[in-house]
């Protein structure tokens, strides 16, 4: 009697157990894994998460890690596309399940590559709050400066919601919360629904409704730095603005007065 071997199992290369999963919208989640003992990052930076497909070969992208560099676990924020390779897979992960990681982190969104000021200006759409995520978690990032604001531009007020939890949740944080104090500002703004503050950022900006509303002056580059982490048009937007107040673009290896994240878009 011929006995057959069964088919071999496949190995996930990098395999990461997720802890827990959160859905915000009916677009957009977050979920946490656990940390490799190895991974070292800088609060802003990104590493390549994915799935195996059914060839068994891997499906990765890049993600910002939304957790801070201290935290014992890695949190991500994403959308879900009904077709997208990806996330139309990754959406329908639970506690449990295992995903890829592959512990390279990389990124322009760091203190290392801004300039020493007075106040950190983080821009941001849709799911690229994340790596602000991560640095609003960060004590480095309120010892290093006077005053942050993060504006958050997104559709709707709902998603915004994982944006505001990270804002409300930073005063009674245990670690940074004496840090916190008043040197926050936050500037949700919305594009297709009703509320406070309406419209795109970049035309804030332009215009100087921002500054106006939070009490500050414009940029300068001498008090200011600004990250941007956002869809291509709003990182071409930014870029413009900052340029035009006289900022420079800054690198890992050239530190200057605002960065921009382009390895992705949300």
């Amino acid at each position: 009697m011929n006995v057959q071997n069964p088919p071999a199992a496949k190995i996930m290369p990098d395999a990461q157990v997720v802890t827990s999963v959160h859905h915000w919208t009916e677009t957009l989640f977050s979920f946490r894994v656990a940390r490799p003992q190895s991974l070292r990052f800088r609060s802003g930076e990104f590493v390549m998460i994915g799935l195996l497909k059914d060839d068994g070969k891997p499906l990765l992208r890049a993600y910002s890690i939304a957790s801070p560099n201290w935290d014992e676990e890695l949190e991500f924020y994403s959308i879900k596309v009904p077709d997208g390779p990806l996330t139309s897979r990754l959406q329908k992960i639970k506690a449990g399940d295992e995903i890829i990681l592959r512990p390279k982190p990389v990124g322009t969104l760091v203190l290392d590559a801004l300039l020493p000021a007075k106040r950190l200006w983080m821009i941001c759409t849709g799911t690229g709050v994340a790596p602000f995520a991560s640095l609003l978690r960060d004590p480095e990032t309120w010892e290093t400066y006077d005053e942050v604001v993060l504006a958050h531009t997104c559709r709707t007020q709902a998603e915004l919601a994982y944006g505001r939890s990270i804002v409300e949740a930073l005063p009674a944080d245990p670690l940074i919360g004496e840090l916190v104090a008043d040197k926050l500002k936050y500037y949700p703004t919305t594009t297709r629904d009703p509320s406070k503050i309406e419209g795109r950022i970049s035309d804030h900006i332009r215009d100087g409704r921002v500054f106006d509303a939070l009490g500050v002056p414009a940029w300068d580059q001498d008090t200011d730095r600004v990250m941007v982490c956002g869809n291509l048009a709003l990182n071409k937007d930014i870029m413009g603005l900052c340029e035009a107040h006289g900022l420079s673009e800054g690198a890992n290896s050239d530190p200057k007065h605002f960065v921009v994240e382009k390895a992705f878009i949300d």
